[in-house]
């Protein structure tokens, strides 16, 4: 079965455990904390052995794994046998070894198995092997904590260890403040949280607490940056792109992206204007989810002319990213590529 991640806590309380859980997704805290809440239920249940495994590599011996599921000590009626598949791809020999586990699962209360799997594709998500293991257990999906939910994470969070910010509005800013300094890392959040706990006790904290104490951790990527872009959050654009300067990112992994985009929106418009209806353009050029909304919205505001301009802008600043220079642009590789982003960003709004 398919058990959404914000559901966990009461399933292990409610009992009882499935034999086996899959845990998959890219957000380290999440998945840790999963894990370890599985981990808890299940001692307080008898399983007081723990077996371990990480598959590297395709030439992993997946026998030692199904010979743990078959043996126990002398001092453990249960145990738990951890499967860890870093690279998501277990190969067909831990194809065929993870069907056997699943088959063999059910009605085997002697045994706990806990496979953690990054994000899932999904090809992978429909292969035999992982749906012979949700079928027989219980499969977690481990999703990133996106940036307009952060807010509102880091005050449950606060409030599960008894803090809270100021109300109204002074307490808005100071979660965005938070979510400002800690976005895209999760697991810094964790940390500037739990030493809000050990600064100030429980309750209300006094102001300006959390900008003394919060540091500036936050974490791009570009494909982030793609979303604040097409969504026209010019000061989060800039925000971000002096944060993956400040981390080394590539100027020219961010052209890429920038110019995609752009050449998506030009693809997608001369289809709209050769009669293709919008949904037609939107998936032939390969735009699904929230990028379909934020296509819709941006196709509707510019014109044939300003996105052929965008066009030639982007092939502008490619120069100047290779070392190029262009005249009416800044000779700095970051300051065009925040003026072709910005750009883009103000025609959206």
């Amino acid at each position: 079965m398919h058990l959404p991640l914000p559901q966990l806590p009461a399933h292990l309380q409610k009992g009882p455990l499935r034999p086996l859980y899959v845990l998959h997704g890219d957000e380290p805290l999440l998945q840790q904390e999963a894990q370890d809440a599985i981990r808890a239920a299940a001692r307080a249940q008898g399983y007081t052995e723990r077996s371990s495994f990480t598959v590297a590599g395709a030439h992993f011996d997946w026998s030692a794994v199904l010979a743990a599921g078959g043996s126990l000590s002398l001092f453990a009626e249960r145990q738990i046998v951890e499967v860890r598949i870093p690279g998501g791809k277990p190969g067909k020999d831990g194809s065929a070894a993870l069907q056997q586990i699943a088959a063999s699962a059910p009605g085997n209360d002697a045994l706990l198995t806990l496979i953690s799997l990054p994000r899932l594709d999904k090809a992978t998500r429909t292969s035999a092997w992982f749906t012979a293991l949700e079928g027989a257990g219980a499969a977690i999906q481990i999703d990133p904590v996106e940036r307009a939910q952060l807010p509102a994470w880091i005050a449950q969070r606060l409030a599960a260890q008894g803090q809270r910010v100021p109300p109204g509005e002074a307490g808005q800013r100071t979660l965005q403040f938070f979510a400002d300094r800690v976005e895209g890392n999760l697991l810094a959040a964790h940390q500037e949280i739990s030493k809000l706990a050990l600064l100030h006790p429980p309750g209300e904290l006094p102001g300006g607490a959390v900008e003394a104490a919060v540091l500036n951790v936050a974490r791009y990527d570009v494909f982030k940056l793609s979303e604040a872009v097409l969504a026209g959050q010019v000061l989060r654009v800039q925000k971000m792109l002096d944060g993956l300067e400040a981390e080394g990112t590539a100027a020219v992994l961010v052209h890429w992206t920038l110019a995609e985009d752009i050449r998506a929106l030009k693809r997608c418009k001369d289809a709209l204007a050769a009669g293709k209806p919008l949904p037609v353009a939107l998936r032939e050029n390969r735009i699904w989810g929230a990028r379909e909304r934020a296509f819709a919205h941006l196709l509707g505001r510019a014109s044939d002319a300003q996105l052929t301009r965008l066009l030639q802008a982007a092939h502008q600043v490619d120069g100047i990213v290779k070392g190029l220079k262009v005249p009416d642009w800044p000779q700095d590789a970051w300051q065009a590529l925040a003026r072709l982003a910005l750009q883009v960003a103000r025609l959206a709004r």
